[in-house]
């Protein structure tokens, strides 16, 4: 299995306000996360940092090694660092109202953990076949989920950044959590709306299934966000589980 991964700020920020992070625990299990920070001038990107340094070194003293042990730490951590972020919020002025989203994949030998809070997204490519494992915690998803607006149309909706769900927001937040048995030829993509919201599914497929490397692969898909018009931070994170590790 390699790993790989790129945050880039795009060509209309002034500040990259997503964070990404691959971590290992004590059963060498491996958890790949992306947090895209809310609230601008407000504290975005401090949100987002403290999402992924938290539960990122939280992760690598766990000895979690099966899927409901993961289950249980994920359910905790993400209530911990919900409170956590809310007290630094109201520590400080300036970073009132930061939040972040966050989407996660906790790597086992055959199965993955995929959660999300927000819309942060995780793809799964099986074959020829590339899906959205996640559901977006968006406005726009609730009006297609409604049959209200169609899934072409939220795209370029003026409403479609607006998201139902956050960490660090709300008094409690749940996150989704989604399992995956892997197969030989899987490959898994963890992204910001960066990334979705500038490039279509297509063209992340043809990506994916080109002969790059995996480094590549996610330098192309900042590059193709960019050359869109790159309107905000895009995250991406590319587990291919079609080859073995790389020194």
């Amino acid at each position: 299995m390699q790993i790989a991964y790129r945050t880039a700020i795009g060509k209309r920020r002034k500040d990259n306000e997503d964070s990404v992070g691959i971590f290992t625990n004590q059963q060498g299990v491996k958890l790949a996360i992306i947090a895209d920070g809310i609230g601008g001038n407000q504290g975005g990107d401090v949100a987002s940092e403290m999402a992924v340094t938290h539960i990122g070194h939280s992760f690598k003293a766990s000895n979690a090694q099966t899927i409901d042990d993961t289950k249980n730490w994920l359910q905790k951590q993400i209530s911990s660092e919900n409170q956590d972020i809310r007290n630094r919020s109201e520590q400080f002025i300036d970073l009132k109202g930061m939040g972040t989203t966050i989407v996660l994949a906790v790597i086992f030998k055959q199965t993955v953990l995929i959660g999300n809070i927000g819309d942060s997204r995780g793809y799964l490519l099986r074959g020829h076949v590339f899906s959205q494992v996640t559901e977006d915690h968006s406005l726009v998803n609730e009006l297609v989920k409604r049959g209200e607006l169609s899934k072409q149309a939220a795209r370029v909706h003026p409403k479609k950044n607006v998201i139902t769900r956050s960490l660090g927001i709300e008094k409690a937040v749940q996150i989704d959590m989604h399992f995956l048995e892997l197969t030989d030829n899987d490959m898994l993509l963890l992204c910001s709306d960066g990334l979705s919201d500038m490039v279509n599914d297509d063209q992340i497929q043809t990506v994916l299934e080109n002969d790059a490397t995996v480094q590549e692969k996610c330098d192309q898909l900042i590059k193709l966000a960019n050359d869109a018009g790159g309107l905000d931070n895009i995250s991406v994170i590319l587990i291919d589980d079609r080859s073995e590790v790389a020194d």
